[in-house]
């Protein structure tokens, strides 16, 4: 009996060991398809990047360096595209200041503060808000909110004349149409989205980390700080820089209130120029060498964003390191 019993057990045993390498069908398919996607993102990223820039060779082979100077005027064949980027850069740093704050308040008042009962309405309103077109963004803006900001400009712009600093950034002449204009018109844009993933991102935070604060004494404002913070700052960063990468990136509403104007000023209430409303202007009458330069200026922003995009996920590590260490 005790022979057939020790038989048995290593016979069992080999046979379990199998059993518990094989995978289901259904995981190995699952394994392959995701892969697969993931490769496809990455294939049509480079796909993009490559046929972009053979097709702005031409320009890039002609210009050289000259294309981080400030100098378009396609007549002369001179397309230098600093003002450009100097353009996106400033609408998206006024859309980012003016929407982060507001975004990560409300996202933290649904959360923290208000009711449920209250808080849903509120959301479906800001989930409507992103998904308004650019389109409509833009026409109110140049039809609507330009011309009334255009006299808040001009008394602005007469209040700071003679300013050292105030001056030069806000002082006249002003335009509706404008690099402040655009950015807040881009803030708009990109508030509801920001809000959403934020408010995605905190709602996360486990309820016992809020309970335990409280416990120990704290105010509202200090779990938030000590709590909630930490604990969703990676996710309300990737947020952030989402927003970022669309107040870089939109077109149409930008093409439309920014002025159209390639010059580079300090002055934000004149008009201006981003590297989008360019391309989106200019592109139907370009040919040859002006062809290539506005398709150039699409792999610069190409290549910004992915910057953006890598700082943004260094910042991120370097909190998940930190909280770790902590």
């Amino acid at each position: 009996m005790s022979t057939t019993v020790a038989q048995a057990g290593p016979a069992s045993a080999g046979s379990a060991d199998p059993l518990k390498e094989r995978r289901p069908l259904g995981d190995r398919v699952f394994q392959i398809l995701a892969l697969a996607s993931g490769l496809l993102v990455l294939v049509i990223l480079v796909w993009i990047a490559v046929s972009t820039s053979q097709q702005a060779s031409s320009w890039f082979s002609t210009e050289g360096w000259k294309i981080f100077t400030n100098n378009w005027n396609p007549a002369a064949n001179d397309f230098g595209a600093l003002a450009f980027i100097y353009g996106t850069a400033v609408t998206a740093v006024i859309a980012i200041i003016m929407a982060v704050p507001v975004s990560v308040g409300i996202a933290l008042l649904l959360t923290e503060v208000v009711p449920y009962r209250w808080s849903r309405p509120i959301v479906y309103v800001i989930d409507l808000l992103a998904v308004v077109p650019s389109v409509v963004w833009g026409l109110w803006g140049i039809l609507v909110f330009a011309p009334w900001l255009n006299h808040i400009y001009a008394h602005i712009g007469s209040a700071v004349q003679g300013l050292w600093i105030l001056g030069p950034l806000f002082g006249p002449p002003t335009s509706g149409a404008s690099f402040f204009t655009a950015g807040v018109i881009l803030a708009f844009m990109i508030t509801p989205i920001v809000t959403s993933l934020s408010r995605e991102v905190i709602a996360t935070v486990p309820t016992i980390d809020k309970e335990g604060a409280y416990a120990l004494g704290a105010t509202r404002w200090e779990m938030i700080m000590g709590a909630v913070w930490p604990h969703s700052q990676g996710g309300v960063v990737g947020a952030v820089l989402l927003g970022l990468g669309r107040a870089m990136g939109e077109t149409i509403a930008a093409a439309l209130v920014i002025g159209s104007s390639a010059v580079i000023t300090s002055h934000l209430f004149a008009p201006g120029y981003n590297m989008p409303a360019v391309i989106a202007n200019q592109f139907g009458e370009a040919s040859g060498t002006f062809r290539a330069a506005l398709m150039g200026i699409g792999v610069l922003l190409f290549v910004i964003t992915i910057i953006v995009n890598l700082i943004a996920r260094g910042i991120v590590e370097r909190s998940a390191r930190r909280k770790r260490g902590a």
